[in-house]
C-alpha cells in the first residue's frame, strides 16, 4: 500500500512549507509548480499592512498570518484545519490514543465532573477512584461552572506532576481529596463480554493506533471464556471513527481475503485506490498480521453491527463493507454521514494542515459523505421511541459540509420541530436521578438496541422503529 491515503494519518504528498512572501511567488501543488493569484496576493498583503497601521491596538504579525491560513482552510468544509503547536499535539494524542493524565471518562452532572470511569491500571484507577465519583475541585479550583474541556485540560499536564482532586462520594456522603500523580494513558477504545452463553458483545469507541490489537486480543479472550460462540454483536455506536487502517483491518477480520473493503476517490492520484480485504492494507510497517491468531470461525459466525447518528467516519466504512457483502445486519440508525478522506500535510515538525483530499465509497459504489449508513432495520434508542436522536447533528447539517457527489440531500423541515420537542424532552431527563433515565449505557442489561440486536442473532422478532425514515437525497440536476 505504501504511502497511501489515510484518514487522521501521517501521509506526507511532498508540500513544501514557505512564507506567503515567497519570491517565485508559486506554490508545489499535485507535483507540479502553479503559479500563484499575483492581484489576490498583492490584495491580502495590502489588508495585512492596513491591519498593522489602522488596528485599534497593536497585533502580532505571526497572530494575522496563522489566522489567514485558518480562515482559509476552514472555509473550505468542516474537516480541513490548519494544526498550530498546541492543535497538532492534541491531535496526535487523539490518533495515538494517549495522552498523560489521572486516567478517567468524564462526563458533566449537575454542574460537576462526574466519573464515567477510572481506565483500568491507570493512576486514578489505583487511587480509588469509583464510577460515580463526582470531583468538585481540581487543585485549589472549584468545577462547579467550569466547561468540561477546561477541566481536561487541568487535570492533564507533565508526566510525574501531582493533581489533587477533591472526590464526593454520593453513596457514603463525604468528601475528600485524592492526590493523583500524572503519567501517560493509553485509552480503551475496545470493550466486550459474553452476553449469555453462545452470545457476545464487541464495542469500538474509536479506530485508534492501538484499537486493532486491542480487537484481536479481545476476541480472543471471548472465544476463550465461550469456544461455541454463535452469534455476535459489533457495537459501532457513537463511535466518531479514527485511523482508515483500522477500520480496514477491522472489517477484514469478519470478511473474505481480499474482497473491497472501501475505496476512495479525489482530485491527485494518490486519491484514488481500493482498499481490500488483506494485510497489506492495514499492517503496520514492520509489525505482523495483527489478526492472524484470530479464530477462522470469525469469517461465518452470525453478526449484528449496532449504529446510530453518532457512528461516523471509520465506523461508516466498516458498517458499509460487511453491508455490502452481506456479511452481516446493521440495526439502528442511519449513520452520520462523514464520508470524506483527511489527510495531514506537515508544514515543519509543529504545525500541519488536515486538508479533505477524497471521498469514500462503500464496495458497491455508495458515496458515504453526507448520507452516511442506511440500516437494513431501523431501530429505536429504547422502547419508548427514539427519544434524543433529534438532537445529533450529522454531516449533511454542518455549515459548508462537502456533498456526497451523487445528489444533495433534501431538507426536512419538520426536522427542526422534532429537534426542538427533543430539546424539551432532555431538560426533563436530566431532572432525573442517573437510574431514572432512559437512556442506559451501551452494553447494560436494559440496553434495548443491544437486546434487538441479540433477538436478530436468534431469529426471534425485532421490534423495528414505526417512526425512523431514510433522510432522502434530492434528485440531479441535469
Amino acid at each position: 500500500m505504501g504511502q497511501k491515503l489515510k484518514i487522521a494519518g501521517w501521509v506526507s504528498l511532498g508540500v513544501v512549507a514557505g512564507a506567503l512572501t515567497t519570491v517565485s511567488l508559486q506554490t508545489v501543488a499535485r507535483g507540479a509548480f502553479t503559479p500563484l493569484p499575483l492581484e489576490e496576493i498583492q490584495q491580502l498583503s495590502a489588508v495585512f499592512g492596513m491591519v498593522k497601521a489602522n488596528y485599534v491596538e497593536p497585533v502580532d504579525d505571526k497572530k494575522l498570518i496563522t489566522d489567514a491560513i485558518s480562515g482559509m482552510v476552514s472555509s473550505l468544509d468542516p474537516h480541513s484545519q490548519y494544526f498550530d503547536k498546541k492543535s497538532f499535539k492534541e491531535f496526535r494524542e487523539g490518533t495515538t490514543g494517549r495522552f498523560v493524565g489521572v486516567g478517567i471518562e468524564i462526563t458533566q452532572e449537575d454542574g460537576l465532573i462526574k466519573i464515567v470511569s477510572p481506565i483500568e491500571g491507570s493512576p486514578a484507577f489505583r487511587a480509588g477512584l469509583k464510577p460515580g465519583d463526582l470531583i468538585t475541585k481540581i487543585d485549589d479550583t472549584a468545577v462547579k461552572g467550569l466547561a468540561l474541556s477546561e477541566a481536561v485540560k487541568r487535570m492533564r499536564g507533565e508526566p510525574n506532576t501531582k493533581v489533587t482532586l477533591t472526590i464526593f462520594r454520593k453513596d457514603e456522603n463525604r468528601s475528600f481529596p485524592s492526590t493523583v500523580t500524572r503519567e501517560e494513558i493509553r485509552t480503551q477504545s475496545v470493550r466486550g463480554k459474553i452476553i449469555e452463553p453462545g452470545y457476545a458483545w464487541l464495542r469500538l469507541s474509536q479506530f485508534q493506533e492501538r484499537t486493532v490489537d486491542d480487537f484481536a486480543h479481545k476476541l480472543e479472550e471471548l472465544y476463550k471464556q465461550d469456544p461455541q460462540i454463535k452469534g455476535l454483536v459489533l457495537d459501532l455506536r457513537n463511535d466518531p471513527g479514527g485511523l482508515l487502517d483500522a477500520a480496514v483491518a477491522v472489517s477484514s477480520a469478519f470478511l473474505p481475503s481480499d474482497v473491497t473493503v472501501v475505496s476512495t476517490n479525489g482530485q491527485i492520484a494518490e486519491s484514488k485506490f481500493t482498499y481490500k480485504a488483506a494485510p497489506e492494507f492495514y499492517q503496520r510497517r514492520g509489525a505482523g498480521d495483527p489478526l492472524k491468531r484470530l479464530p477462522a470461525a470469525l469469517k461465518t459466525v452470525p453478526l449484528v453491527v449496532l449504529v446510530n447518528e453518532g457512528s461516523a467516519s471509520a465506523s461508516e466504512i466498516v458498517a458499509g463493507a460487511l453491508q455490502d457483502h452481506k456479511r452481516a445486519t446493521i440495526l439502528g440508525s442511519q449513520t452520520f454521514g462523514k464520508g470524506s478522506v483527511q489527510t495531514v500535510l506537515p508544514l515543519g515538525p509543529d504545525t500541519g494542515l488536515k486538508l479533505t483530499t477524497a471521498r469514500y465509497y462503500t464496495p458497491s459504489g455508495r458515496s458515504i459523505q453526507a448520507k452516511g449508513i442506511v440500516p437494513d432495520v431501523m431501530i429505536d434508542e429504547t422502547a419508548e421511541g427514539n427519544i434524543f436522536s433529534a438532537l445529533r447533528t450529522r454531516e449533511a447539517d454542518l455549515e459548508k459540509h462537502l456533498a456526497s457527489g451523487q445528489g444533495e440531500e433534501q431538507k426536512d423541515a419538520a426536522r427542526e420541530k422534532a429537534r426542538e420537542e427533543a430539546r424539551q424532552r432532555l431538560e426533563e431527563e436530566a431532572k432525573k436521578s442517573t437510574s431514572e433515565r432512559k437512556l442506559p449505557e451501551f452494553g447494560a442489561d436494559n440496553d434495548f438496541q443491544l437486546q434487538q440486536a441479540l433477538n436478530q442473532l436468534k431469529g426471534r422478532p425485532v421490534v423495528a422503529s414505526k417512526t425512523q425514515t431514510e433522510r432522502k437525497e434530492e434528485p440531479k440536476e441535469n
